[in-house]
């Protein structure tokens, strides 16, 4: 007896990562899906539709259950969900769709183990973040304490350039409300980056936890990648979000009245405009061959990519 055919079309494959929105925050709610669609089930029993294939992360913040069905289905979109802390400060858990490639994971350890490569690693993300030559025969502590003195030095002609207040970047992630209004946007801004920096080095098929110059974290691989763009995305759109608030003028014809909703909004529309998407993956893939390692062949038992795509993987994303 022979099987008869599956009636209608076959699953869909799942959006490239470039031709995703970038995230979305929901809270207060039940993540289900109801008569096939993805669904947010809010207290009053109002139902709002959420195109998950066509997100990058989905932010679940306090007050956020998700049903078994809605995992499901937003790992077969390739959608990865992160949960939350208020605003995105603290990452408590996120999903991996897909999950990464085994190939990919040695070659990541690899680079990572050795002492030679990984200083090569952080070179080259020191010239992708400064635009410049690596200063020679530095650590990668050397390094660290580096970028740490230009990062604050950064951050302080920032706030000169926009006026605002700045006594350091402080804030007690226990404490959320306790902070000031520059370092909450910040908080806010750059958790908006870390996510989707997350979702592409999983779509990648790397490790989020095996990073170069951040290390001992759950998230160092993504905050290496994050920091390289973070300076020319989301950081100034918190400044800005911020100055107009301190003096009290419109910004781009709104009135700020919620500092972590109005950054949400502005990374949203700067990962658009500076096409971060489009950027992520192929950033990965010339950070990590500058370790000079040759990538493992790829056995024949591995699961396919998910993601296809004729101009060549590394420029959508994909997952194995």
């Amino acid at each position: 007896m022979t099987e008869r055919p599956v009636p209608g079309l076959p699953p869909p494959r799942p959006i490239p990562i470039r031709e995703r929105s970038s995230i979305l925050f929901v809270e207060k709610g039940r993540l289900d899906v109801l008569d096939g669609a993805f669904v947010m089930v809010d207290e009053r029993g109002i139902r709002t539709h959420i195109p998950i294939g066509g997100l990058c992360c989905l932010m679940l913040e306090p007050g956020t259950r998700v049903s078994h069905a809605a995992t499901a289905l937003a790992a077969r979109a390739g959608t990865l969900l992160i949960w939350v802390g208020e605003a995105g400060v603290r990452l408590y858990a996120s999903g991996q769709p897909g999950g990464a490639r085994a190939d990919r994971l040695l070659y990541q350890a690899k680079l990572a183990l050795d002492e030679t490569a990984r200083l090569k690693v952080v070179r080259q993300m020191y010239v992708m973040r400064f635009g410049e030559e690596a200063p020679a025969r530095r650590s990668v502590d050397q390094f660290r304490g580096i970028e740490g003195a230009r990062v604050r030095e950064t951050y302080r002609l920032l706030a000169l350039q926009y006026g605002v207040k700045w006594e350091g970047r402080r804030y007690n992630p226990q404490e959320w409300s306790s902070a000031n209004d520059i370092n909450r946007a910040l908080s806010t801004a750059t958790s908006c980056l870390y996510g989707i920096c997350e979702a592409a080095i999983l779509a990648a098929g790397y490790a989020p936890a095996i990073g170069f110059l951040h290390t001992g974290k759950p998230q160092s691989f993504v905050y290496d990648l994050a920091d390289i763009v973070k300076f020319e995305t989301v950081v100034p759109e918190a400044f800005r979000v911020v100055a107009a608030l301190e003096k009290g003028r419109m910004l781009d014809g709104e009135t700020i009245t919620n500092v972590t909703g109005t950054v949400r909004r502005r990374c949203r529309d700067a990962f658009r405009r500076t096409r971060i998407l489009e950027r992520l993956v192929p950033m990965i893939e010339d950070v990590l061959s500058a370790g000079g390692l040759s990538p493992p062949e790829t056995p024949e038992e591995a699961m396919p990519v998910a993601f296809e795509d004729p101009e060549g993987l590394a420029d959508a994303g994909h997952r194995g």
